[in-house]
């Protein structure tokens, strides 16, 4: 099977997570609920340690992160529902005071945090479209990304101008555009990861 075809769906509907931890077998129960809390526990620590990964971009208050990286892996994994509470408490977490933002930050004051907001929406669309299949080969794994991305810089590029009083040109010149090329990295990254573990699940199945 070649990288570009699509991988066998051993259980269609379902995300990485629900395979690997069979949380959707039989009707739930407290066992299933505490393994959901721990994947959006474990979501969302993933998160604030790849957040940690940060390189100062001269010019833009924006870091370039693993951050975005990691939300839409828990996206992918445990699918829209458990990826928006990961996300949701990563989100109150830090505004609550968790250093766990870009560079040890939390808060909401930062020009930044609308990039934590939409990552929030972006890791809901891609387990959306990954409970669809859309993680299962290389170029569906592409469209993915690349949605959620765009989620991503579509609330924190006008939040950005809004918070530094930057045009909506300057935001994206500071917030957007010496992101791309770190961002189509990640997204080879991800194309190379996810349809990998699909096959790794279809041969265990």
């Amino acid at each position: 099977m070649s990288a570009l075809t699509p991988a066998a769906d051993p259980r269609p509907g379902h995300v990485l997570a629900d395979v690997l931890t069979s949380t959707r077998t039989g009707a739930p129960g407290a066992r299933a609920y505490a393994r959901d809390a721990a994947l959006v526990a474990g979501g969302a620590a993933l998160t604030g340690i790849a957040a940690q990964l940060a390189v100062p971009v001269p010019g833009s208050p924006v870091p370039v992160t693993g951050q975005t990286f990691a939300a839409l892996l828990v996206g992918a994994g445990l699918g829209a529902r458990r990826g928006f509470l990961s996300m949701a408490l990563y989100t109150l977490a830090g505004v609550a005071g968790m250093p766990w933002f870009a560079e040890a930050s939390s808060g909401a004051a930062m020009p930044s945090f609308g990039y934590v907001l939409g990552m929030l929406l972006a890791a809901t669309v891609v387990g959306a479209l990954a409970r669809r299949g859309g993680d299962r080969d290389v170029l569906r794994t592409a469209g993915t990304m690349a949605a959620g991305m765009a989620v991503t810089y579509a609330v924190g590029v006008p939040y950005l101008a809004v918070a530094t009083g930057m045009s909506l040109s300057e935001a994206v010149a500071a917030g957007l555009v010496p992101f791309l090329v770190g961002d189509m990295l990640k997204a080879l990254l991800a194309m190379g990861v996810l349809p990998a573990a699909w096959k790794l699940v279809g041969r265990r199945g």
